[in-house]
């Protein structure tokens, strides 16, 4: 169980799309371009993560203009995809930079985040993840994917390690 002290540990989130950023539809044009819709609420969760000193990577199978876009649009510190095979890639970004399992996160929504997530000293999911990641979640957002669950996994994350209030202020300049 997480409790204040190991989420303070966390430097990472690894954060899938397609069904956790997104609302897991897969739209094309007339011209046959990938579209996606991403939920504005989500970016206030990716600033404050920011403020509070957390890297942010999305991992995903797919690969999407529009995911590279928004990425870029939120300052994500790593935007990587096409990647198959989730939980070697994370193993090898691990070793290349040094990180232990206590200092990485995890939001996802499906089977294919479940090797990823075994990496992760947290795990947080949408309401609508398939059961099996549900089993795994430490914190099940009542929000469902591509509505503003990544926000509220982040800001629940943040408020259990005191840093919620503080990032707000810094982004927004309010008190809440």
């Amino acid at each position: 169980m997480f409790n204040k002290e190991s989420l303070r540990k966390i430097r990472y989130l690894i954060i899938d799309v397609d069904g956790t950023m997104t609302d897991a539809g897969i739209y094309y044009d007339e011209h046959g371009n990938e579209l996606k819709k991403f939920c504005t609420k989500d970016a206030a969760g990716y600033m404050a993560a920011h403020k509070a000193g957390i890297k942010l990577m999305v991992l995903t199978g797919r690969e999407c203009q529009a995911t590279t876009r928004r990425m870029q649009e939120m300052k994500f510190d790593y935007i990587v995809q096409k990647i198959q095979d989730k939980a070697a890639y994370l193993k090898e970004f691990m070793v290349q930079n040094q990180l232990t399992v206590e200092e990485l996160g995890y939001i996802g929504d499906d089977l294919n985040d479940l090797p990823p997530m075994k990496l992760c000293s947290f795990v947080g999911c949408p309401a609508d993840a398939c059961e099996e990641v549900k089993a795994e979640a430490d914190y099940i957002s009542e929000i469902r994917g591509g509505y503003g669950a990544v926000r509220d996994i982040i800001s629940a994350v943040l408020k259990m390690r005191g840093e919620w209030e503080q990032a707000v202020e810094a982004i927004y300049g309010i008190g809440i």
